[in-house]
């Protein structure tokens, strides 16, 4: 990325910014955990339904090429966090789970997202999933929320609000992992979902009108372990499969909670103040441990893209993203152009009218494509994962080592995606690559690797 192409771009986020409002403006992250861009009836989905996510996207765009930063949780996190790759803070990986709540991730001092908007007079709350560190200094408190409620681990039990290693029996392997203002909580048996909606809504209630605020509400589903209550079950047909069907009834109480999120916001006349971006965290799972029958797990889906969590091929990596702000962000468009998870928070400061961006940000600031003003301001995505690299220029998507998911083999030393046209990836271009674009894409991949220490 150049530098006169970030000022360009930055040019047109101040354009769009102009628009005349009462104050800066509220943002509502929310993020959900292993769900496909097939998981959304605004995307294509035709076997289950979502009208509150389709309801966001028709009063806001709807992404067609929104990625990821990592297909798999916490560096996908710490990217939306810090608005860099997650290499940078040796988040490259899933962070581990312990009893004694001491995992390192994000590191004191870390430049974030709800730090610099609280610099700018907002009010933060993280609520749900964090798993970016359960050491006291990467916990949310510590990097820059007023407010948080949830768990630290990579999931939790549904009800009991335990985690529990599914291969593991040993004590130290199983523990409670819930959480409000850094003390451990104890509910009474409530569904996840259900909870952090009630925490989220709680949260809004409490701002005063005048005051701008951030939430992130980090919902634990669809991730396994896979439960829902009958009353989500009863919506869904009961002629799909079991993990389908599981899978889509843990979606349908996601889906109900932001339809109360955004009734929330237009009784109390906050809809037209408030920014809502919505992104799974990476594609659905494979992983055989989301059932118990030792077999691939098929209940999230990631049509019409190949590829699952853990690999680099669409799949793994493309999201189902959306972004509303009622009177400034078109309403029921659709942006193709590429962006990632990174460039949430360079675009959030500059709507909420920081007079100068943090240093070192990877991301770009995508206002005004969002606003229709333009192209992506990007000239290469890059993307690393346990060995596989890759990067997208254009309609060209070299991978280096690509895998279809978490422990799988690699494809291919290399593939070359024509994503224009075969977006699905069944095919390698290799053989078709004009003139020496496979050499400079690779060049380019390998020294942005380089650049990052990945070898």
């Amino acid at each position: 990325m150049t530098r006169r192409t970030f000022l360009a771009s930055s040019s047109a986020a101040a354009a769009a910014a102009q628009t005349p409002r009462r104050r800066p403006p509220n943002f509502i992250v929310i993020y959900t955990d292993d769900q496909g861009i097939g998981d959304m009836g605004c995307y294509g989905a035709r076997d289950l339904k979502t009208p509150n996510m389709d309801r966001l996207a028709a009063r806001g765009v709807r992404f067609a090429s929104w990625y990821t930063n990592s297909p798999v949780c916490s560096p996908s996190r710490c990217a939306l966090m810090t608005g860099q790759y997650p290499a940078r803070h040796g988040i490259m990986n899933f962070l581990p789970a312990r009893a004694t709540h001491d995992v390192p991730g994000l590191k004191p001092g870390a430049v974030t997202l709800p730090g610099e908007l609280r610099k700018l007079g907002y009010r933060t709350a993280a609520v749900g999933k964090w798993h970016l560190g359960s050491e006291p200094a990467s916990r949310p408190l510590q990097q820059g929320f007023d407010e948080h409620f949830g768990f630290y681990s990579g999931w939790n039990d549904y009800y009991s609000h335990r985690y529990y290693n599914m291969s593991r029996t040993a004590p130290e392997h199983i523990f409670r992992d819930l959480w409000r203002k850094g003390e451990e909580v104890f509910e009474d048996p409530a569904y996840s979902t259900e909870l952090f909606t009630r925490e989220a809504k709680a949260f809004i209630k409490r701002q005063k009108k005048d005051q701008p605020f951030f939430l992130y509400l980090a919902h634990g589903a669809p991730h396994y372990p896979m439960i829902a209550p009958k009353k989500y079950m009863d919506r869904v047909p009961a002629s799909l499969g079991i993990d389908r069907r599981l899978h889509a009834a843990m979606l349908v109480a996601v889906d109900d909670g932001i339809g109360e999120i955004l009734d929330l916001l237009q009784r109390r006349g906050l809809d037209r103040d408030t920014v809502i971006f919505f992104q799974s965290d990476n594609g659905s799972t494979s992983e055989n441990r989301s059932n118990s029958h030792g077999r691939p797990y098929r209940g999230g889906s990631n049509a019409p893209f190949r590829g699952y969590k853990g690999g680099l091929f669409e799949g793994g990596i493309r999201m189902p993203a959306l972004m509303s702000w009622p009177g400034v962000i078109p309403a029921g468009a659709v942006v193709d152009a590429p962006g990632q998870t990174m460039d949430v928070m360079p675009t959030f400061l500059a709507w909420a009218s920081a007079t100068a961006m943090p240093p070192a940000l990877d991301g770009v600031n995508a206002a005004g494509v969002i606003a229709q003003r333009g192209p992506s301001p990007h000239i290469d995505l890059f993307w690393e994962y346990q060995g596989q690299l890759a990067i997208r220029r254009g309609n060209w998507k070299l991978m280096l080592g690509p895998k279809l998911g978490l422990n799988e083999n690699a494809v291919a030393p290399r593939w070359l995606s024509n994503l224009k046209e075969d977006p699905a990836e069944q095919r390698n271009w290799m053989e078709q690559a004009p003139g020496d674009l496979v050499a400079a894409l690779e060049k380019r991949l390998r020294k942005w690797a380089g650049q990052l220490k990945l070898g």
